[in-house]
């Protein structure tokens, strides 16, 4: 079963035993916490390369590499070629952003049209960190820390990458003119 059909098989409500203590980031906080083996979750959204799910009356996003706690094939972790070009590591860099999704909206921060840039540097040690400059879809909105989260532990799957920094900022503000064409489509705002 290819990762895409695995994920699309969970159906919002589905409740599944986990099958081992795992590390999931609790929604909103963003902070890592363990749930324990044996619990029952119930699944809120399945998109990108990550589950969101209720556990005891809060919410939690359960990345790809953990998918074996719900009794699904871990996805792998995303590589890079060890001598890998400035061009793909950026280009890894967007295509990890596209896997990160607020758990409450079913599309990606990119085509959301909250991420508005993403800068590579080298730093003395030699080691590369990222810097993504992003939003929210408003001030108030508490999913920042997950979706901040989300999108460093993905990152970090490159060894050539050492740091992620997430900044948040509100100017310009997010609008939905910033949303991609698919975006609007898919959360039917054309």
């Amino acid at each position: 079963m290819s990762d895409i059909e695995q994920l699309t098989g969970l159906e919002r409500g589905k409740t599944l035993p986990l099958q081992r203590d795992v590390e999931a980031i609790s929604i909103p906080f963003g902070k890592t916490v363990t749930l324990p083996e044996d619990s029952t979750v119930s699944v809120m959204q399945a998109k990108g390369s990550s589950v969101s799910v209720g556990f005891e009356g809060r919410l939690y996003l359960i990345e790809g590499a953990q998918l074996d706690a719900l009794g699904l094939e871990a996805l792998p972790r995303p590589t890079l070629p060890e001598d890998a070009s400035e061009d793909e590591i950026e280009q890894f860099v967007w295509d990890q952003l596209r896997t990160c999704f607020d758990p409450e909206i079913p599309v990606n921060i990119v085509d959301l049209g909250l991420v508005y840039g993403c800068r590579i540097e080298r730093l003395i040690s030699g080691e590369r960190m990222v810097t993504i400059r992003m939003t929210l879809t408003a001030p108030g909105c508490g999913m920042g820390d997950v979706i901040a989260a989300d999108a460093r532990n993905k990152i970090l799957g490159a060894p050539q990458i050492s740091k992620v920094h997430t900044e948040i900022v509100f100017d310009p503000p997010w609008s939905r003119e910033m949303m991609s064409d698919e975006a609007r489509l898919e959360l039917g705002m054309f």
